[in-house]
């Protein structure tokens, strides 16, 4: 390709400079014939020389320089890429352990809160057995005090009775026949006083 570039400037060249002799000089020297020649070699090695560095040194190093940009640009999608996975993976394992300690705490506050109402329930029943135990120990003794009671009251009244009637009359009293009197009044009254 060079090749052809270069034959088809020299062709140009040398119908450019054997026109240009059946011309006339003129102004401008850069329109002057006689300085075409060495116009046209200078514009060569000037655009060749410039062509082969550009093609050679400088149009490699922009190219390597954009296909190294290109490929860091690509690399660096591919890390953001990764990284944007890796984050909503953490993303997700953060948020499922922030819900299993969301569990765990319910679990823990049920199981807490059961083990309190058990342990609540548990002395409610032993409160109450022993009530109820006193309450029937207190029924028993006030079932045995009215049992009892008639008795004592018959003989507290004896008692009384004959001190009584030792002071009034001054002389002491068969116990006996007290008793007798005190149990027949007892017997009569029974029902009334006691609802037996």
């Amino acid at each position: 390709m060079y090749k052809k570039i270069i034959f088809q400037n020299l062709i140009l060249n040398f119908v450019l400079i054997f026109s240009a002799q059946s011309a006339e000089s003129g102004g401008m020297p850069q329109l002057n014939t006689e300085f075409w020649i060495s116009q046209i070699f200078w514009l060569i090695i000037t655009f060749g020389a410039l062509f082969i560095v550009l093609s050679k040194i400088i149009l490699p190093k922009i190219s390597n320089n954009l296909e190294s940009r290109k490929s860091q640009i690509l690399e660096n999608i591919e890390k953001a890429e990764k990284q944007r996975e890796e984050s909503e993976n953490k993303i997700k394992e953060f948020d499922k352990i922030i819900l299993d300690t969301k569990i765990k705490s319910k679990n823990y506050l049920s199981e807490a809160r059961q083990k309190i109402l058990q342990d609540i329930n548990k002395k409610k029943e032993t409160l109450e057995n022993e009530i109820n135990k006193e309450i029937d120990l207190a029924e028993k003794e006030i079932n045995e005090l009215k049992k009892n009671a008639p008795d004592k009251i018959n003989k507290i009244a004896i008692e009384t009775s004959s001190d009584l009637l030792k002071q009034i009359i001054g002389v002491e009293v068969n116990k006996s026949s007290l008793t007798a009197i005190v149990e027949d009044l007892s017997k009569k009254n029974k029902d009334k006083y006691y609802g037996i």
